[in-house]
């Protein structure tokens, strides 16, 4: 079983249960995990990162609900079979949807799109 590649702060206003389901469908559309793959136990991801149990239980729900993921009873979770371009598109709307909202709340306080692009730019390195 190897490790996966996430990345949790406890800085941000992401609940750390968010985060980790954020970067688990980050894997997935990338690439780095492919249909069929095994994710680790929720045991096993809490300790490699150490949260609780009860966080990688409801990161995994929300991937399972969400159709990133399907347990197997005895035997593990699993990344599902999907259409990627499918979930792709799902993700571009919702990060239209922000984006929209975004530029409504800027347009109140008359922001240039100068100061909202550095705004990005400094948020963006503080995630980094």
């Amino acid at each position: 079983m190897f490790k996966l590649n996430i990345k949790i702060s406890n800085t941000m206003d992401v609940p750390i249960y968010e985060q980790v389901k954020d970067e688990i469908i980050r894997l997935i559309m990338s690439g780095e995990l492919g249909p069929g793959d095994a994710l680790p136990s929720m045991r096993r991801l809490a300790k490699d990162l150490g949260i609780s149990i009860i966080t990688t239980k409801r990161a995994y729900q929300d991937l399972e609900g969400a159709g990133y993921v399907h347990s197997i009873v005895g035997k593990g979770t699993y990344v599902s079979e999907q259409n990627t371009e499918l979930q792709k598109e799902r993700i571009l709307n919702e990060i239209e949807g922000h984006i929209e909202a975004m530029l409504l709340a800027s347009r109140q306080i008359n922001l240039s799109r100068e100061e909202l692009d550095e705004m990005i730019s400094i948020i963006e390195e503080d995630m980094t």
